[in-house]
């Protein structure tokens, strides 16, 4: 009866745990990959039986998934425009926009690239004929270049020679297997790759490098997003995000 009554227990405990576990869908921006998936597993850790998973992709086509119905629980976004555009739509839960992080715009190229490169007016020079960033339309990383070279009376120089990325990580791939000269990344990207690119410039951005995160509407794990959200917040995911070269918000 005892061995019973143990057992009878351990089933109530499986499913009691089973019962309280939840799925967080977090969709993030592609720069976000490497340091939100060791957050996600510290996150399981200290939350027993839920799980993260994750869509990593350019932030304005994360908002379009997400007004279309997407199952998001939580929406984290590169720039501040993306994050207003899901704002606009009211895809976010009221009162859980939060900033969470900081990054910065730099100019990079193949590491064992021999062109003289030492800042974006160099990128006018004949011999640089493929320039990489997010496409402007799409993707903040795109948008902070192309604010850059315009402030610095370069873009219609380089334009001609841009070849858009997808995504941060599009680009950065193009530079690591030197199929373009140069182009413009996050510096925490640029970590990543670090033994195949070189960093040759920090670019001034005309806007801070400020990425937001929220809780989706719509979602469905609401209190669990919030939850999330939260705790991207905490001394322990900020310090994650420390160590894949991210500033505090």
């Amino acid at each position: 009866m005892r061995a019973l009554k143990t057992t009878m227990a351990a089933v109530l405990v499986t499913v009691a745990a089973t019962a309280s576990a939840t799925d967080i869908t977090v969709s993030a921006a592609a720069s976000l990959t490497n340091a939100f998936k060791e957050i996600g597993a510290a996150y399981e850790k200290d939350h027993a039986g839920d799980k993260v998973h994750f869509n990593f992709a350019a932030s304005d086509p994360l908002v379009q998934q997400i007004g279309k119905g997407a199952p998001v629980d939580v929406f984290a976004s590169a720039d501040q425009e993306a994050m207003d555009k899901a704002e606009s739509l009211k895809l976010l839960a009221p009162g859980s926009r939060r900033n969470f992080v900081t990054n910065s715009l730099v100019l990079i190229a193949p590491a064992n690239s021999k062109l003289a490169l030492k800042g974006i007016a160099d990128l006018q020079q004949a011999a640089i004929t493929r320039v990489t960033m997010g496409n402007p339309a799409s993707v903040p990383v795109g948008r902070y270049a192309r604010q850059a070279l315009e402030q610095a009376k370069l873009w219609a120089a380089v334009e001609p020679k841009a070849i858009f990325g997808t995504s941060v990580r599009q680009s950065l791939d193009y530079v690591a297997r030197g199929e373009v000269d140069a182009g413009f990344v996050y510096a925490t990207d640029a970590l990543v790759q670090k033994d195949k690119v070189q960093v040759i410039a920090t670019v001034p951005t005309a806007t801070p490098v400020s990425y937001p995160i929220a809780a989706i509407a719509a979602g469905p794990q609401p209190a669990a997003g919030r939850k999330f959200v939260d705790y991207v917040l905490t001394p322990a995911a900020q310090a994650i995000l420390a160590r894949h070269g991210f500033g505090r918000p």
